[in-house]
């Protein structure tokens, strides 16, 4: 059997900060396939929890955004490009911690 053609294409790659605005542009029925899939797959709570939220939020009247959900700068990035970091532009080694208040140094005397 073939499986739902899902309502964002590229949903089993979002994370879940871009998929929290993506969403907000569907109606119900789309969460729902989307929900169903998610209760199928990967079954993530934090994830069913989010769609969960927006179905009610619809229930009460909320209305989808208006727009593609693939119009989100960050859907766009992530989806172009992947991660910005590249092996040189990580945090940089340093030395040891400098020693602050070790007894003996600076003049203490040392316990006997």
């Amino acid at each position: 059997m073939a499986e739902k053609r899902l309502p964002l294409p590229d949903y089993d790659e979002l994370p879940v900060g871009v998929l929290r605005y993506r969403i907000r542009s569907l109606d119900a029925d789309a969460l729902g396939v989307l929900l169903d899939h998610e209760k199928g797959h990967a079954d993530r709570a934090l994830v069913e929890e989010l769609i969960t939220n927006r179905l009610h939020e619809l229930e009460q009247g909320a209305r989808p955004s208006p727009g593609s959900p693939a119009d989100i700068p960050e859907a766009r990035r992530h989806a172009r490009s992947g991660s910005p970091v590249t092996p040189g532009s990580g945090r940089q080694p340093s030395g040891p911690p400098a020693r602050h208040g070790v007894i003996g140094e600076q003049g203490r005397p040392k316990p006997n």
